[in-house]
């Protein structure tokens, strides 16, 4: 398989994270695949028409695309077990999804300072999206801390994808800040070989 990816793309982590958990890391070749909503990589529409990463091609020479897609292929791929069973995979896909709309948000941050002249920035959309991170952040913090520590799943390492991102891009938020157990459990998970590997 043939993976295109960019080291620092949060979505490409939690691929990178579930290919390491679960042994599938040398059934890939990995593609340095970088761009951006105004000047997306050549060729890569071909792969994927949103130009966006991660695109999985498939043995077969068929693409997937989008980290949950991708994530849940590998997981099925290897048996892994990594979207629970029965009515408990509801629960670990909404905490993927929680996790993932935390990336969306500061992804679209990061565009609004990366790529927005300055002079046309809107501090009021961005200060919208991290009132959105703050908010998915607390009720992890309130709510979910129970699957937080039940056995390794793909909730959980999506929420350690987008909180290596938040390290990443907006560390001045300290967004540990009132969220202890959030905070320690992202301590002993980012301690992980496969998030060591995968860090950004």
């Amino acid at each position: 398989m043939k993976l295109h990816h960019s080291p620092t793309s949060p979505y490409v982590r939690k691929v990178m994270v579930i290919l390491h958990e679960t042994g599938q890391l040398d059934d890939v070749a990995l593609i340095a695949t970088s761009g951006t909503p105004l000047a997306p990589a050549d060729g890569f529409a071909s792969v994927n028409p949103l130009a966006k990463v991660p695109a999985l091609v498939r043995e077969d020479g068929g693409a997937i695309y989008d980290s949950r897609i991708i994530c849940r292929y590998l997981d099925a791929r290897a048996n892994a077990g990594l979207y629970g069973k029965g009515d408990a995979t509801w629960d670990i896909q909404t905490l993927e999804a929680t996790g993932e709309g935390i990336i969306d948000a500061a992804l679209l941050m990061a565009y609004e300072w990366r790529l927005r002249p300055e002079e046309l920035r809107f501090e009021a959309w961005s200060e919208g999206q991290w009132d959105k991170i703050a908010s998915a952040l607390d009720v992890i913090e309130t709510r979910w801390m129970a699957h937080m520590h039940a056995p390794m799943n793909a909730g959980q390492i999506a929420v350690a994808a987008a909180l290596g991102y938040l390290d990443l891009r907006n560390a001045d938020r300290k967004w540990r800040d009132g969220r202890p157990k959030l905070a320690a459990w992202f301590e002993t998970f980012a301690a992980r070989p496969s998030m060591i590997a995968t860090a950004p």
